[in-house]
This record gives C-alpha cells, sequence and structure tokens, in this order.
C-alpha cells in the first residue's frame, strides 16, 4: 500500500511538472527560429553548397550539347543580330564564351536590361570581396582574442568565439573605422559603376535601335482635362509651355469600349476551347463514348437560358460562343466615336533632342493639370491603367499600399509558425500529442517530410509574393510594365527585410521583452520602470551576436539555388509531366519550347537581400562577408549564361532599374550603420564617444545620394536637356509616314489585334470535321479580303481559305489551324504576336513594332489596313498585298490623274501606295496635317470621287506670312493646328457630285487629242 502511495505521488507530482500544450507553445515563441547549431553545421554548408554546385555544373555539361531547347533557346531562335555566340560540343565549351563576351556585345545579345543585371551582380562581388578581405583580416584577429580571454565565456565554440558579443574597450575603435572604410567602399564603387551607367545609357541612345524608335520621340500627356481633350488640344498644351518648338504630330487616345475586355473572353474561350479537343482527340483512333461538357460561362449574356447547373456540349457551346464573341468584336469596332475621346494622348517630334528637352523641362511642371513625360515603348504600356484619373489612381495606390502593409504584418504570425513547426516536427509534437505517437512510430518518413517540407514552403511562398505584389502593382495604376516590375521589387525588398530579416532577429526579443514587462507590472510596479529595466537594447544587440552565425549558413546555401537555375530543373519537371501526364494542346506545346522570360524583380529583389543581410552582420559576424562574397562570385557566371542563352527580357527598359536597386543598397548601408552603432553603444564606456563618432556614418550615404542624383539622373533619363534642333520651322515632320504612324503605334492594340485560331493538331486531322458542328473564320485572318466578314459570312462570295502547306488546296475546317507534330515548336511562330509578345518579341528576333526606317514605305507600313487601327475601323479601298520589306520598291500611285478626296475625308495613312506629301520650302508641314479630332468621324463612309477643279487653289498652298513664333505657336496658322480650312468651299455645277450630269460625264472618258490624233 505504501508503495503504490509514493508511486502515485510520483506521478502527481511529474504531471504537475509538465508543461500544458499552451505553455509548451508559449515557450516556443519566446524564440521561434532558433535552431540548432553546431561546429560541423558551416562546414557542412560550405562542402553542400560548393559540391553541389560543382557536380551540377559537370552535370549541366554533359547533358547541355544534347539539350539546346532547354540550356540554349535563344541560339536557335534569334536573329543574326541578337543571336548570341556559338557554343561547341566539349564539355567546357559553355565556359570560353561567358569569358569573351564583353559588355558592349551582351548588349547587343541581351539588351540593356541584361546588361546592367550582370554589372551590378558584379559590383556586389567587387564590394563583398573587398570588404571580406578587409573585415577578416582586422575584426577576426580582435573577435578571436577577446572572447577567448572573457573568463565569462563558458561555450568553446570556435564560431561563437568569431563575434563582437565580449569585445569591449579601445577594440572597438577597429569597428568604427572599418564601419567608415566599409562606407567608402561601397561609395566608391557606387559612384565608379553610376559613371559606367551613365556611359552605357548614352551608347544606348545613340544605338540605331533607338535613333530609330518613334517612342525616343514622344511625348505622352497623362491627366488632360476634358476641354483639351483632341489632337488640337495637346498640341496647344505643349505650344503653352514650349512656344518656340517646332510642330509635332498629335493624338489623343479613343475610348475603345469594351473591345479589350471582349478580346480577353475571345482568347480565354480559345484556349478552353483547345484544351477541350486535346483531351478529347488524344486518341483520334479511340475516342471517347461520351462528348465533353461544360458549364457556360457566367459572363455569356445568354448565360440565364441555359438550364442552371447543368453541363452542356462543350465542343457546340465553345464554338458558338467564339463566334458570337468574333460578331462583337467587330461590331464594335465599327462603332466607336472618335469623338469620345480620353484623358491622355501622345506628341511627336522629328528630333529626338528636341522631345527630350520638352520632357526634361516639363518634368517638374503641371501643363493645364495635365504631366508630360517620355513615351514608353507601345507594347510597355498597361492601356487599362492610362484613362484612370489623378484621384482614381491615388484612391488605388494608397489602397493597394494598404493590402501590402497588412500583408506584411500578418505574415508574421504564418513566418513564426512556419519556423517552429515545418522546419522541427518535434516542436509539433509538443503540443500535439497524437502527432507526437505518429512521430515515434514512423521517425523515418517523418524525417524527410521535415527535410522537405520546409524548403518546399518557402519556395513556394517566394514564387506567389512577385505575383501578388505584381497584380496589386496592376491595380494600383502603374502605367507601363516596367514601371509595375521597379515597384515590385521595392516592395520585394521592403517584405523581405521586415519579415525575414528585422522579424527574423529581433521576433524572440521583443516576445521576451514583452512577457517580462507584464509580469514585472503584474507584481504593481510602473510600467516605465519595467520598461527600463529589462535592458531592451542589450538583450538586442546579444540576440544579434547569437543569430549572426546562422546567416552564415543560409548565405552559403544560397549558391543550391544559383545551381537549380543553371540546371533549369523546374522547367524540366513541368515539361515532363505536362507531356506524359497531361494532354496539352499545340499551343501549350509551342509555348514550351520558347526562350523563358527573366524576373529582373525577383532575382534583384533576391540580390539586394543578400546584400543587405551580409552588410548588416558584417561587423558582428565577419564570416558572413566572404560567404556573401562567394555567392556572387559564382553567380554572375551563372547569370551571364542564363541571360545569353536561355532567358529573354520581356520588356526591355533600357536599364531603368538601376536607380532602384541604388537606393536600395544606400538603404542597406544605412541599415548597416545602424547596427553598429548599437553595438558599439552597448559594449562601449559610459561616456559612449565611440557610438557618436558613428553618428556621421548613415548622413553620409544620404548625402552621396542626393550627390548622385543631382549630377547623373538628368543625364541618365534623358538624350538631352536642350534642343538641337536649329530650324524649328522646316525641321519638322521629315518623314510624313513615320508621322502618320503615330496613332497606329500608340493606339489601343484592342483596335488592331488579330483575334486568335483555335489550333488543333494534325493528327486529328480527319475526325476533327465529323465532331466539329459549327462555322468559325480564321481570327487570325479577319478582315484580310475586301468581302470577307469577320464571322465568315458576307454578302457577296468569299472564297475559301487556302491551306497555308498545300498552295492551291482550300483549307479542311474553317476557323482552326492544323498544326501537324514536326511543327511544334516556337520557331515557327516566333513573328506572331500572339507567342512572341510574351516572349521578347522584336527584341532578340524580327523587327520591333516601335522601330522606323525613314524613307521607306515597306517600313512604314505593315500591309494592315486602317480598319485595324485608332484611326479608322473601316477598310480603305486599296488591295491587300503582302507586307513590303525594305527589299522591294512600290511606285506610288499618281494623284494627278482625275481622282481626288474632299473635306473630311482622309486618304490611308502609312500605305505605299500613296503619294508622299510634297514638303517643299513653299509648303509649311503645319498645313498637311488632318485634324482626326475634327474630321473623319463618319466609321463607314467610302471616299467620295470628285473632279479635279480646272481653276482653284487651296489657301493651304499659298505662302501666308507667318506671326512671330513660327508654326507651333498658339493659334498655329492660317489653318489652325489641324489644317482645316478656314473658309467654306462651294464646288462649282461641274464639280458637284450631287448634280445629274456629273455621274452621266464620267463614263465616258475624254480623250486628250493634245498629242494629236
Amino acid at each position: 500500500m505504501d508503495v503504490w502511495l509514493l508511486q502515485h505521488a510520483s506521478r502527481l507530482a511529474l504531471r504537475d511538472e509538465a508543461k500544458t500544450p499552451a505553455e509548451e507553445l508559449l515557450e516556443l515563441l519566446k524564440n521561434p527560429f532558433k535552431q540548432p547549431l553546431t561546429d560541423a553545421s558551416i562546414w557542412s554548408a560550405l562542402g553542400t553548397s560548393v559540391g553541389f554546385t560543382l557536380f551540377t555544373a559537370i552535370v549541366f555539361s554533359f547533358i547541355r550539347p544534347y539539350n539546346t531547347v532547354i540550356y540554349a533557346p535563344k541560339l536557335k531562335h534569334a536573329d543574326e543580330k541578337r543571336a548570341p555566340p556559338p557554343i561547341g560540343r566539349g564539355f567546357f565549351a559553355w565556359t570560353l564564351p561567358l569569358w569573351r563576351t564583353s559588355e558592349k556585345e551582351l548588349i547587343g545579345y541581351a539588351g540593356m536590361d541584361a546588361a546592367i543585371f550582370i554589372r551590378f551582380t558584379k559590383m556586389c562581388r567587387n564590394i563583398f570581396l573587398t570588404v571580406a578581405v578587409l573585415g577578416t583580416a582586422v575584426l577576426l584577429p580582435i573577435y578571436w582574442t577577446k572572447n577567448e580571454k572573457d573568463p565569462e565565456t563558458d561555450d568553446d565554440k570556435w564560431f561563437i568565439r568569431l563575434t563582437l558579443a565580449n569585445v569591449h574597450g579601445k577594440s572597438l575603435w577597429a569597428v568604427v573605422v572599418l564601419g567608415y572604410v566599409f562606407n567608402f567602399v561601397i561609395c566608391g564603387f557606387l559612384l565608379w559603376n553610376y559613371r559606367c551607367i551613365l556611359r552605357l545609357r548614352r551608347v544606348y541612345f545613340e544605338s540605331d535601335e533607338y535613333q530609330h524608335s518613334l517612342s525616343a520621340r514622344t511625348l505622352m500627356l497623362n491627366d488632360i482635362p476634358k476641354n483639351m481633350a483632341s489632337d488640337e488640344g495637346v498640341a496647344r498644351m505643349i505650344d503653352s509651355k514650349a512656344p518656340q518648338s517646332s510642330f509635332s504630330r498629335t493624338v489623343i487616345a479613343r475610348n475603345v469600349k469594351d473591345i479589350p475586355s471582349l478580346i480577353e473572353q475571345h482568347d480565354h474561350t480559345v484556349r478552353k476551347l483547345e484544351k477541350v479537343l486535346a483531351r478529347y482527340l488524344r486518341d483520334p483512333t479511340n475516342l471517347p463514348p461520351a462528348r465533353p461538357l461544360c458549364h457556360p460561362s457566367k459572363k455569356d449574356p445568354s448565360y440565364s437560358t441555359y438550364p442552371k447547373g447543368q453541363k452542356i456540349d462543350a465542343i457546340d457551346y465553345l464554338t458558338q460562343r467564339i463566334r458570337e464573341l468574333e460578331l462583337e468584336i467587330k461590331e464594335v469596332r465599327n462603332s466607336l466615336d472618335k469623338r469620345n475621346t480620353l484623358s491622355y494622348g501622345f506628341a511627336s517630334y522629328d528630333d529626338i533632342s528636341e522631345a527630350h528637352a520638352i520632357a526634361y523641362t516639363l518634368r517638374k511642371t503641371k501643363v493645364m493639370g495635365a504631366s508630360v513625360v517620355l513615351a514608353p515603348k507601345p507594347n510597355d504600356i498597361i492601356w487599362d491603367n492610362m484613362p484612370l484619373s489623378p484621384a482614381t489612381r491615388s484612391w488605388r495606390r494608397l489602397l493597394i499600399n494598404f493590402w501590402i502593409l497588412c500583408l506584411t504584418f500578418l505574415w508574421i504570425a504564418p513566418n513564426a509558425l512556419i519556423a517552429i513547426f515545418v522546419a522541427n516536427l518535434n516542436n509539433l509534437g509538443l503540443v500535439w500529442k497524437d502527432f507526437q505517437t505518429q512521430l515515434t512510430v514512423n521517425t523515418t518518413f517523418w524525417s524527410i517530410v521535415q527535410g522537405v517540407a520546409s524548403p518546399a514552403v518557402t519556395s513556394l511562398v517566394f514564387l506567389v509574393l512577385p505575383i501578388i505584389f505584381r497584380r496589386l502593382s496592376i491595380r494600383a495604376g502603374d502605367r507601363t510594365k516596367t514601371g509595375r516590375d521597379r515597384h515590385v521589387t521595392a516592395k520585394l525588398y521592403a517584405f523581405f527585410v521586415f519579415n525575414n530579416l528585422i522579424v527574423f532577429s529581433l521576433f524572440s526579443t521583443v516576445w521576451n521583452f514583452v512577457i517580462t514587462v507584464v509580469k514585472i507590472t503584474q507584481t504593481g510596479e510602473d510600467a516605465g520602470v519595467a520598461i527600463v529595466n529589462s535592458e531592451f537594447f542589450k538583450t538586442l544587440f546579444v540576440s544579434l551576436c547569437g543569430i549572426s552565425s546562422f546567416w552564415v549558413t543560409w548565405l552559403l546555401q544560397r549558391n543550391l539555388g544559383a545551381a537549380v537555375d543553371l540546371a533549369q530543373l523546374w522547367p524540366m519537371i513541368y515539361s515532363f509531366f505536362m507531356r506524359k501526364f497531361s494532354s496539352p494542346t499545340p499551343r501549350e506545346m509551342i509555348e514550351l519550347t520558347a526562350p523563358p522570360t527573366f524576373d529582373y524583380a525577383s532575382y534583384y529583389n533576391y540580390f539586394l537581400f543578400y546584400s543587405t543581410v551580409a552588410l548588416c552582420f558584417g561587423c558582428l559576424q565577419p564570416l558572413v562577408l566572404p560567404a556573401a562574397a562567394l555567392y556572387f562570385s559564382i553567380d554572375v557566371w551563372l547569370k551571364k549564361y542564363l541571360l545569353l542563352y536561355i532567358f529573354v527580357t520581356k520588356n526591355e527598359s533600357g536599364g531603368m532599374f538601376w536607380r532602384v536597386v541604388y537606393n536600395r543598397l544606400v538603404f542597406g548601408t544605412i541599415l548597416s550603420n545602424l547596427v553598429i552603432f548599437l553595438a558599439v553603444f552597448e559594449q562601449g564606456e559610459a561616456d559612449h564617444f565611440k557610438a557618436y563618432a558613428t553618428v556621421p556614418l548613415p548622413f553620409m550615404m544620404i548625402f552621396f545620394k542626393l550627390y548622385c542624383a543631382r549630377t547623373f539622373d538628368s543625364k541618365i533619363r534623358f538624350y538631352s536637356t536642350h534642343s538641337l534642333n536649329k530650324n524649328p520651322d522646316t525641321g519638322a515632320l521629315k518623314d510624313p509616314l513615320r508621322s502618320s504612324n503615330l496613332a497606329a503605334r500608340f493606339g489601343h492594340p484592342a483596335l488592331y489585334r488579330n483575334l486568335i485560331t483555335p489550333m488543333v493538331h494534325a493528327k486529328a486531322q480527319n475526325i476533327l470535321a465529323s465532331i466539329y458542328r459549327g462555322r468559325l473564320s480564321d481570327g487570325r485572318t479577319v478582315d484580310s479580303g475586301d468581302t470577307m466578314s469577320t464571322s465568315g459570312y458576307s454578302d457577296s462570295y468569299a472564297m475559301k481559305p487556302m491551306n497555308s502547306s498545300k498552295p492551291g488546296k482550300s483549307a479542311t475546317i474553317p476557323g482552326f489551324e492544323l498544326v501537324p507534330e514536326s511543327r511544334l515548336d516556337f520557331e515557327y511562330y516566333k513573328n506572331r504576336s500572339e507567342f512572341a509578345a510574351e516572349h521578347g518579341a522584336g527584341d532578340i528576333f524580327g523587327r520591333s513594332n516601335d522601330i522606323l526606317r525613314p524613307g521607306t514605305p515597306g517600313s512604314m507600313w505593315d500591309g494592315s489596313e486602317p480598319a485595324s487601327r485608332s484611326q479608322s475601323p473601316t477598310r480603305p479601298p486599296v488591295p491587300r498585298i503582302p507586307s513590303p520589306g525594305p527589299s522591294r520598291i512600290l511606285s506610288p500611285v499618281s494623284e494627278g490623274e482625275g481622282m481626288t478626296y474632299s473635306g473630311g475625308y482622309s486618304r490611308p495613312m502609312g500605305s505605299p501606295y500613296v503619294t508622299p506629301i510634297d514638303m517643299g520650302h513653299t509648303r509649311s508641314p503645319f498645313y498637311a496635317q488632318g485634324n482626326d479630332s475634327n474630321s473623319n468621324l463618319v466609321g463607314n463612309a467610302a471616299p467620295m470621287p470628285m473632279a479635279a477643279p480646272a481653276v482653284f487653289r487651296e489657301r493651304s498652298v499659298e505662302r501666308v506670312g507667318r506671326g512671330p513664333g513660327g508654326a507651333g505657336m498658339l493659334g498655329g496658322g492660317p489653318q489652325g493646328y489641324g489644317g482645316l480650312p478656314q473658309d467654306d468651299y462651294t464646288p462649282t455645277p461641274e464639280q458637284d457630285p450631287m448634280q445629274y450630269n456629273y455621274f452621266r460625264e464620267a463614263r465616258r472618258p475624254r480623250r486628250d487629242h493634245s498629242g494629236g490624233w
């Protein structure tokens, strides 16, 4: 009996000593990011990092020559100008081009953004190689000696002895001096590279591509007031601030109604139909017994007519839906009212320096409430955000920033829980007893889960975050895609620094501080006294020293990510599963072979975050510096290969990422200065003289930032800050076709974008006709003929579309594109906008739609009629011909053959069939331009033929005396800004087309007897 009582008492005592799950959770939250660190951890991280990287490089060298589709797609798809240097089939043949390719050549192969990225990576490598040598040579001996002699230190781990934890007295002067040395080193490299960036930008400005691009000489006006929202109003606004400027071709944006949304629905429906057909026709010889079914789209206007919750035939419904969308797009395009304008417009000049000078002059000035900036490339514009008002844009930006701030703070809890439970499943067993039982029984299985789960969850978060921030930036109202990516970089960097650096380092300190203050106040003491007695900054410093060794191993393991990028593991895995375990459509198969785009926002954020971590902990744990130097030394070569041979730049910004990364690197340096101040303040004497000596460090970086901004930013941003055009009155519009294309190039893409066509594998050609019950038009050839309608029907006879692979033979099924197995490659479709837009079109292959070649009509006119442009949704009466290239010279039709166009109608702009406007010195180019805000407003009216007047001379060809200021002054000359006649012209009865004899006489052409019979 006594023995039982003793056993029962012992069990009660153990139960009282055992902690509840809630108490265990609170104990774990005191230090959620605590990880066991041994002497072997750093050596293990170093060996794993270097060993895995070398192993990956060796395997890559073996399989690279046999997998050029994955490891060198740009060699296959790039044109002659952009093709990177060829690579041999040797084992290390891929390393020689990396060594021999200079920065200038890299710009030609990969673009300015890629060259700036590699320069930034090299700068980080050089900075950390320099500070690593200085830091380890000076600080490591001091730290080792001082920690060894400290009698209070019982821990003999060598990596603990290499911290600042037990360094006091005069030895701290080494930290102060190195703080200044590090700042000078960083400033020196930043200043040197700032000058190099300026030199590269000047080379970029002088390049042929930039000199011949339309966007380089174009200004964009945003937030135009309603009373000035016209072509003439845009010119008046610029002339009000730059009266001495030459005449510019201006265009105001027109409202495109719901066309972008309709095209988006059309693309989605086409892709859905392709997916349905790919699954259904996977084995054409053995079709499934039931046809595929789907739910009607909620965006379908007739959605309410379908049975609720019931599926319908997918092929029939999607076919009908595509046909309805095509008809609606056609109808909306033809019903656009050009008088319905939006709040933005463009003004193009003949001289690049003049356009940049005006943008520089008006960079800080509002013109009648509108802002004037350099126009981006047309494919860089986010068109949906352009019409937003300033109030709407400000409200959206405020709301999105609020949500990002909430996301940043809300991520603290999941971040701590992942660090506690996912990284160490034993902690989960402490608060969940049933799981502890499973953990004990299946130790091996859960060990594998723990090793995979933590990096998988973290990688998934880092993969999803840029997508979330990018979409939020679009909703915030960013006007350009490159500007959106720069904002994403800034937001990602702020998120990483706060959650993965500040919270990671301070969470345990703040948690313990709060618990301590709460316990003290519960005893009745004053809260202020409790806060003072808690020694928060001393605890914070000790915590930073304790966690500094973790960042050494963390940075060493970053090379694993660089090796994974080189091996292209994720694209290979995705492609394998897509081909083997799915039914990919021909479009998806083609997109798998396209070169991937480089995510500058994510990679810049990673590099900036690594640099910030290394700088902040460099003085607390000097081993962080060589770890960062090793990473950048390896990754600079790997990233150079990726940018040369694998990745493409989706939207070229011309190197405008530099200011973003420069400012964040300066901020990281200032943050490291604050860490030095904290360390010296806590470890120094009572007078804190050494700490006060570090106070100028942050201000040094701020002044340096302001100096660089004042010295370089304007020269980097603008080609010229003053106009170099010596003859502003007569130098404008030397090429009228360039002027004519302004509205087409900077018009909304929804006006002229070709609709995509459903693509089906050629193996299903024979069975397709039996399962297809509808009829579609070929979306890529919509409006290609004079009699073909969008839906394939017309009031006159239309010939059947020709088979592209067999000339003279009709296509099998109208509205479908059959793709054989041999053509499932991006190489065959890289010049089609539907594929090229996402994979660097105009930058690595083909010709950019922003490039102009003066004097060559074929380069101005791409063979498409103005029906697909913002100028006029109608089809002009010119025959459809292939797009003339620079090697084909067309003879323009003469205007002097008895056919003119009356007022209110305009000829097709940019067509090679139109005689160029006479730009002689007797006629001002100002009067030769049409005003699209006041003319050509009838959408579908055909030009009216009129006999040329026998004796009539328009006032526009007369030489009228011009007032002071030239053609660009307010008032614009005798015919106003739009070249409109100031006097009404009344034709004679013989010239009036409404008279009866007008058409009767035109039937019998009169013969010219001047040359005899």
